[in-house]
C-alpha cells in the first residue's frame, strides 16, 4: 500500500487508473463472449463457415423483412387497387355521361333552330295576311 504525501497524489490517480482500466477490460470481455455465439455456426449444421452463416443470416432478414413489407403494405395495396378500380370507373360514368349531355345539348341546338325557323315562317305570314287585309280594307 502506497502513503499518499499531500505535494504527491500519483499513487492515487495510479490506483484509479487501474481499476477503470480493470473494469473497461471486463466489459469488453463479457461483449465479446455475449456476441461470439452469433458469429460461430451451430454445431452441425450446413453453414460450417462464417460467410455461409453470414449469407444464410442476411437472406432469412432479407426474407424476414420482405414478409414485414408485404402484410404491412398488402392491405394498403388492395384499398389503393379497389380505389383505383372505382376512380375507373367513374372515370368511364362522366365519359359516357359527358357524351349524353353533348347529344341533348345537339338535339336542344336542332330543336331551338327549328323553333325559330317556324316562328319566323309564321311571322313572315302572319305579316303577308296583315298587309293583304290592309289592302283590301282600302280598296
Amino acid at each position: 500500500m502506497s502513503i499518499i504525501h499531500p505535494e504527491k497524489s500519483e499513487p492515487f490517480e495510479d490506483d484509479n487508473l487501474a481499476a477503470v482500466t480493470e473494469v473497461e477490460a471486463g466489459i469488453r470481455d463479457f461483449v465479446r463472449n455475449d456476441v461470439a455465439y452469433l458469429r460461430r455456426p451451430a454445431p452441425g449444421s450446413a453453414a460450417a463457415t462464417p460467410e455461409i452463416a453470414l449469407e444464410a443470416n442476411t437472406e432469412a432478414t432479407v426474407n424476414s423483412v420482405n414478409s414485414l413489407i408485404q402484410r404491412v403494405a398488402g392491405t394498403s395495396l388492395t384499398e389503393i387497387e379497389n380505389l383505383v378500380s372505382e376512380l375507373e370507373s367513374l372515370r368511364d360514368l362522366l365519359h359516357a355521361e359527358g357524351q349524353r349531355v353533348q347529344r341533348e345539348i345537339s338535339g336542344y341546338a336542332q330543336l331551338s333552330q327549328a323553333a325559330m325557323k317556324s316562328t319566323r315562317l309564321i311571322a313572315d305570314n302572319v305579316a303577308q295576311w296583315k298587309r293583304t287585309a290592309d289592302g283590301l280594307r282600302h280598296d
